[in-house]
């Protein structure tokens, strides 16, 4: 099956408020996806509602093609889920927390598939250590891991670089990879870093006021003359935009002007050129095409970067 978990005009009502609002998107067999959109658009709704923590009102979820609403004891054991926070118990070692949820299980779980899931999320040498002696980013590995116990087809992710430093968000990210290329794994993964979720995914699905606006395609974003979109704060803006238009097609935005498609190594050619023609530069700044797209699509502002 092509789709592994398929969302289809999903809506939620909460007293008053029409939170989820014909809900639709699919994900595509071990693919990495992100789920972007404000606060309060409808992400963690969405999340509760396809891991049936809450029932939707109307529409539907299909996970391997089985429905969360009619077929739920055929449809869970196929995906996996953090939301919020790894629940784990800080006393017990990582071996005896993996332990505890494999017991859990309505799945039997062998202690192989415990020790195997242990070295997927690369924890086997510290395994046997208390929980509360790991890092932040080591918990989150085993948060995954007990995910994965009962080998899940999809993989749901809610914040998961939350709190964590550079290193850790580079180890998390790289064996996130490696979960969808080598194991196979759908990654569905709600995130407000923008940036990880640039170089992690292979897709983003941006929602805004409880239904998708648009879903973007990483890869796309990601090639030479996609990448950057560069702002310019400059005066005056008549001379500018006519020493811009030899580097691309220029708009004005917000007060700045705006160059769309370019490499951000133009830029110290650009503010040359502006100098030369007289031009006062007073501030740039480049955005990756997510980042663009996403405050394109839900109207947000961005706090500009001198």
């Amino acid at each position: 099956m092509k789709h592994p978990l398929i969302v289809e005009r999903l809506n939620k009502t909460m007293g008053n408020t029409h939170i989820i609002k014909d809900m639709s998107f699919a994900l595509e067999r071990g693919q990495i996806y992100g789920f972007l959109g404000p606060n309060g658009s409808g992400k963690t709704t969405t999340i509760r509602m396809i891991v049936s923590l809450i029932a939707a009102d109307s529409g539907e979820v299909k996970i391997e093609g089985k429905s969360i609403r009619t077929e739920r004891e055929e449809a869970l054991p196929h995906i996996g889920a953090i939301v919020e926070d790894p629940d784990l118990y800080l006393y017990l070692t990582g071996k005896q927390n993996l332990i505890h949820y494999a017991n859990m299980s309505v799945k039997p779980i062998s202690r192989e598939r415990i020790n195997d899931v242990a070295k997927l999320v690369e924890l086997d040498d510290a395994i046997n250590k208390k929980v509360k002696t790991y890092s932040l980013g080591m918990k989150q590995r085993l948060g995954i891991a007990v995910s994965l116990l009962h080998e899940p087809s999809v993989l749901i992710l809610d914040e998961p670089t939350n709190g964590l430093d550079p290193k850790g968000m580079r180890d998390l990210r790289d064996y996130l990879r490696r979960l969808a290329r080598e194991n196979g794994v759908t990654l569905f993964i709600s995130s407000h870093q923008l940036s990880e979720v640039e170089m992690l995914c292979d897709r983003a699905i941006i929602i805004k006021d409880g239904h998708v606006v648009d879903e973007v395609d990483m890869s796309r974003s990601r090639s030479e003359e996609e990448l950057y979109t560069i702002r310019l704060e400059v005066a005056p803006h008549a001379v500018a935009k006519k020493v811009l238009e030899a580097f691309g097609h220029v708009k004005s935005r917000d007060g700045e002007l705006v160059i769309e498609k370019q490499r951000h190594t133009n830029i110290p050619s650009m503010i040359q050129a502006l100098i030369e023609a007289g031009v006062d530069v007073f501030a740039t700044n480049y955005q990756q095409r997510l980042e663009d797209a996403y405050f394109d699509l839900t109207e947000e502002k961005k706090e500009r970067v001198s």
